[in-house]
């Protein structure tokens, strides 16, 4: 199972807010889509998911987009959890029907589920660790060498 692209799509959008408000411009899911290349349905989605979190305010029509909290606040855990990105199976989703008559396909959840919920846990706990402003600087000194 892969985290969903609506983890990045959150991250693209909040990128698009932050960069594109500066030079005045209102910040529409259209406007994001184009950057994205995604479908301004999706990105909307996004948008409604990161406004359910606090994240961002959102207004209907052409309002556009504006963040709601601080992004030094805002882990990238924050942006995963609100988006989504992972089933409730988790990470790794196993397939659904293991041979029992196999003895891999009888003990094979036993041998990995318990390590593979430790890889998740310690990718989340990195998660927590990294701020979106960490992110969003990053984009910003990345912009700023092409000018």
């Amino acid at each position: 199972m892969q985290i969903t692209s609506r983890f990045t799509i959150a991250l693209h959008a909040l990128g698009c807010i932050v960069h594109l408000e500066k030079d005045g411009l209102r910040v529409t899911s259209e406007l994001i889509a184009s950057s994205t290349g995604v479908n301004p349905v999706i990105v909307r989605t996004v948008l409604g998911q990161l406004r359910k979190a606090g994240i961002v305010e959102t207004r209907q029509g052409s309002g556009g987009a504006r963040l709601a909290k601080d992004l030094s606040e805002t882990s990238l855990y924050d942006i995963y959890v609100a988006v989504e990105s992972v089933s409730d199976e988790g990470l790794f989703h196993f397939h659904d029907s293991p041979n029992p008559l196999c003895p891999v396909g009888r003990h094979i959840h036993d041998a990995a589920d318990a390590a593979l919920d430790e890889v998740q846990a310690a990718m989340e706990e990195k998660l927590k660790e990294i701020k979106v402003v960490d992110v969003i600087n990053r984009l910003e000194e990345e912009i700023a060498t092409e000018q």
